[in-house]
């Protein structure tokens, strides 16, 4: 069982190139490419766009065919002068391509890969096939650029991502919001595992999955868009079906977006619902997912969580 992988830390100057790993790049989201571009130069790295992130450049729902885009992200894993990698946007891609990723590049030179929706599933196999810590967290479309230039707290969130990919010390607490919730009260400590939870259920059922015993200890975050509330419930129990609900620490829950039937069965109920008398703390309405900008959760590297007191911390480094 592969351990964990920490990234090399980025330095000033450092290239972060924005790839298109799943969806395509449409004419109304071209600005959010570009305040992407200048939410990390910002930050004081140099930034470029890989040769997908072309306006117009499709294949049915997605940016390419399944081998063009892992050739898009191969190479980059394979260029040593490329330090992180920003995904475009989510959509329905990764699981036409986990068969053709270099793993052994991503062994050779760990880097950063952020992004959520879609990009879930990509970290969820780089981390079962390599350690990898992956970046749950915002991507260009809409995150950095549909999101941040509006968000009150842009500059503490820039802060929070800078200080992920550039630190080699263990954050300590995330910036609570004010919504979080404590669905179920318990304390836990264990490695964050996760991303959208039809994702989660997805990956599992191919070889690229993780290993039972990966969830051993593990404080689960997911979040989830579209579809209904009964479909949640279903996901929720297959999860419970493959033993991970028993094994897991403890649960954190992103905000819901647009999931149909949520006003006459709350998701707190549905998830309490399904782990019935599972002691484990659960923290709800996280900013995780696609409601709105991500604080970033890299996964495989241990947290805290305190249900009771909303309190999520990081306690290793994301980098080395």
């Amino acid at each position: 069982m592969p351990g964990l992988l920490r990234p090399r830390a980025l330095a000033p100057g450092d290239l972060v190139v924005i790839a298109a790993l799943s969806g395509p790049l449409s004419a109304e989201h071209r600005s959010n490419v570009e305040e992407t571009v200048t939410v990390f130069e910002r930050m004081g790295f140099r930034v470029r766009l890989s040769p997908l992130v072309e306006q117009g450049r499709r294949r049915w729902w997605s940016a390419g065919r399944p081998g063009e885009v892992a050739h898009e992200l191969n190479t980059l894993l394979r260029d040593p002068s490329v330090r992180a990698v920003v995904a475009l946007d989510g959509g329905q891609t990764v699981l036409g391509y986990l068969d053709l990723i270099d793993y052994d590049a991503v062994v050779a030179d760990p880097k950063p890969i952020l992004g959520y929706s879609d990009i879930s599933l990509l970290h969820l196999a780089l981390y079962a096939r390599t350690g990898l810590a992956g970046f749950h967290g915002d991507m260009a479309v809409p995150g950095f650029g549909g999101y941040w230039p509006s968000l009150p707290g842009r500059d503490a969130l820039s802060a929070v991502y800078s200080t992920l990919l550039t630190s080699p010390v263990p954050f300590g607490p995330l910036p609570p919001g004010s919504a979080w919730e404590c669905w179920r009260p318990g304390r836990a400590e264990g490695p964050l595992i996760g991303g959208v939870i039809n994702r989660i259920a997805l990956v599992q059922a191919t070889p690229y999955g993780l290993p039972p015993d990966r969830f051993d200890g593990a404080l689960l975050f997911w979040e989830e868009l579209g579809g209904q509330a009964s479909y949640v419930w279903s996901y929720l129990h297959v999860l419970r079906h493959s033993g991970i609900l028993d094994r897991i620490a403890g649960m954190v829950v992103g905000v819901p977006q647009d999931i149909s039937g949520l006003d006459e069965t709350p998701l707190r109920t549905i998830v309490l619902d399904v782990l019935g008398d599972r002691d484990i703390g659960v923290l709800g309405n996280v900013d995780i997912g696609h409601a709105g900008a991500n604080l970033p959760m890299p996964v495989g590297v241990r947290a805290a969580l305190d249900a009771g007191e909303r309190s999520l911390s990081l306690l290793e480094a994301a980098v080395r």
